[in-house]
């Protein structure tokens, strides 16, 4: 955190061309890159789950503006994730051109999820503080036309997200209720003094100008992860309020699904903890379950039937992050000895290692599409990885040199077009977007990596915090 504070400092005083990075087009890399910039403040972010990139190619992320922050040093944590003297925006950036979704009156952040029909879904400061947490409260919003429609939130609550949005223009997110709640799921995020959230954490779906609280699988919190075009939603429910200490005191927790009014508990594979990653458009879901004595935590695929063990690559823990229209499922598993991680790719019942199972290095797969080709990074969150073909490459080296540095890719679309997270030369953070050429990818890379790096398994472990906090 303060490395990059003193970098958002040293950013103040240079003048906003230095962030102005080209596209690199040489013709002989199988992709070009593309800075998408920022709102002329130093850095840009990206909020997950989410889609930061559409079928047509739009990136969408949050970005520094040149206004100071009023709320600094204080900050919500769902915004950017840490203190920034800058207030960032929610932007859409499309073929050259860059829009500011804007946020609600005042000296206010905001963030975007996914747009649909021209309607983005997403969260902005109101200009209060929750006086539960002492953060700058923030409300679900629309960005629609060039406005900024504030969607509110559930009875007694003040803080509230709008994470996903469909063409019936159903809108789904999760918020609080006030109701005190010990065992919330939100607890601290922001370290040592931060109380997190005191109250019930509930999930949410807005249609016809309406909030209607989903409900829980029994217990006093649910958390949606991910709302389909077909109106169904995903995520996880407490299933009682009795603290459980093999889960470090979480109760018991089951993913669910909601389907007209309906939650239905997908059940378990035999322990008391669930992490939903990701809904496709059939109903299918992924995410990662313990077994029974909770020692173990597997990834799942929910196939609109029953819930499947999709095993892992030799070790305890796994988690399938996203699954396909096509039905595959990309995540991450151990290797046996629980040292080091893979990426993976499941496919008619068979997981594949990613990276290779003769390799050390320590890879974690975020998204796919339904050509198969997979996208992540390394554990110690330095390389942007690229799977396709069989092979695994780094995206550094599949666009022209440049000074930049991809750190992280977190998502491909089915053009095969993707959004990188990167490291300009004075230490800010952009987002990138990768577009494929004509260029053949095997020839300007080597394949398989066989680097290693530092395994920072903390950056693996699937919690519902860590999943809606930005990447930064």
């Amino acid at each position: 955190m303060s490395k990059r504070l003193a970098a958002l400092i040293a950013a103040a005083m240079l003048p906003a061309l230095a962030f102005a990075v080209p596209a690199q087009a040489d013709a002989q890399y199988p992709y070009t890159l593309t800075d998408v910039g920022t709102l002329g403040g130093p850095q840009s972010f990206i909020n997950l789950p989410g889609f930061p990139i559409t079928g047509q190619g739009a990136v969408l992320g949050t970005a520094d503006t040149t206004i100071a922050d009023k709320d600094y040093p204080n900050f919500n944590p769902f915004i950017v994730g840490v203190a920034d003297p800058y207030l960032a925006h929610a932007f859409t950036w499309q073929d050259g051109k860059r829009t500011d979704l804007g946020a609600l009156p005042g000296n206010n952040s905001s963030a975007v999820f996914q747009v649909n029909g021209g309607v983005g879904a997403g969260m902005s400061e109101t200009g209060a503080l929750d006086p539960h947490t002492g953060y700058p409260a923030e409300n679900a919003v629309l960005f629609k036309r060039g406005s900024v429609i504030n969607l509110g939130t559930l009875r007694g609550g003040h803080e509230s997200q709008a994470v996903a949005i469909n063409d019936r223009g159903q809108v789904a997110g999760f918020g609080d209720n006030g109701v005190r709640d010990p065992v919330s799921i939100f607890g601290p995020v922001n370290g040592p003094g931060d109380p997190g959230w005191v109250t019930q954490t509930r999930s949410f779906i807005w249609q016809n100008g309406t909030m209607h609280d989903l409900g829980t699988l029994g217990g006093p919190d649910a958390l949606m992860t991910m709302l389909n075009a077909r109106g169904q939603i995903a995520g996880d429910s407490y299933t009682n309020a009795t603290p459980n200490p093999a889960n470090g005191g979480v109760p018991t927790t089951h993913p669910f699904l909601w389907q007209d009014g309906h939650m239905r508990d997908l059940g378990t594979l035999g322990g008391t903890r669930s992490s939903t990653s990701w809904l496709n458009n059939l109903g299918e879901v992924v995410g990662q379950d313990n077994l029974a004595g909770d020692q173990a935590s597997h990834p799942f695929l929910w196939d609109g039937q029953r819930l499947h063990d999709l095993g892992t690559l030799g070790g305890d823990v796994g988690t399938a992050n996203y699954v396909s229209d096509a039905g595959d499922v990309t995540g991450w598993t151990f290797l046996p000895g629980d040292s080091t991680a893979h990426a993976f790719l499941w496919k008619r019942g068979v997981m594949t290692d990613l990276t290779g199972a003769g390799s050390s290095q320590c890879t974690f797969a975020e998204a796919i599409n339904d050509r198969d080709q997979a996208v992540g990074g390394t554990c110690d969150g330095q390389v942007a990885l690229l799977w396709t073909g069989g092979k695994q490459y780094e995206l550094n080296s599949v666009v022209a040199p440049s000074d930049i540095h991809l750190t992280e890719a977190t998502f491909i679309n089915d053009r095969g077009q993707i959004v990188a997270l990167g490291t300009l030369p004075n230490g800010n953070q952009h987002l990138f977007l990768l577009n494929p050429t004509n260029k053949a990818l095997g020839a300007a890379a080597s394949g398989v990596s066989r680097q290693s790096g530092g395994h920072s398994f903390m950056n693996l472990v699937s919690t519902p915090a860590k999943r809606f906090l930005p990447r930064r």
